[in-house]
């Protein structure tokens, strides 16, 4: 699997995205070491504590099928019937990243209309760990 078609997938899952409220859709596809793919969009609530980020909701859904270990997460999103948009994780995923894929996990986006691709390390330095 490469970097293309990682992305290929997190903006196909934007057209699963429930954004009623921010109207901002994201798709997320992770890789996880196995080779297995995981997706996921974001799901928002009128509770807005309640919702999910894209991000989350694949790696939950790897962790809940028994992967623990994440290598590579592509990330897509932008305003609702848009073109997708450099959209960098939140802190809460980052955080969620570094448990499951640590300093090393690769994170793709599209910026610039490019892909780009960023080490954990080089957006979240210095997580928090046990």
């Amino acid at each position: 699997m490469n970097e293309k078609e990682l992305y290929d997938i997190a903006a196909r899952m934007r057209k699963m995205a429930y954004c009623p409220y921010s109207h901002f859709s994201v798709g997320a596809a992770v890789l996880t070491e196995s080779g297995k793919i995981f997706t996921g969009c974001n799901i928002e609530n009128a509770s807005y504590p309640a919702g999910i980020c894209a991000e989350r909701t694949a790696i939950s859904k790897a962790v809940s099928e028994g992967e623990r270990h994440i290598s590579m997460i592509a990330i897509a999103g932008g305003p609702e019937e848009a073109e997708g948009i450099y959209t960098p994780p939140c802190g809460i995923c980052r955080q969620v990243m570094a448990e499951f894929g640590g300093p090393s996990l690769q994170i793709i986006m599209k910026k610039g209309g490019e892909l780009v691709r960023y080490s954990l390390a080089e957006l979240l330095p210095e997580s928090f760990s046990l």
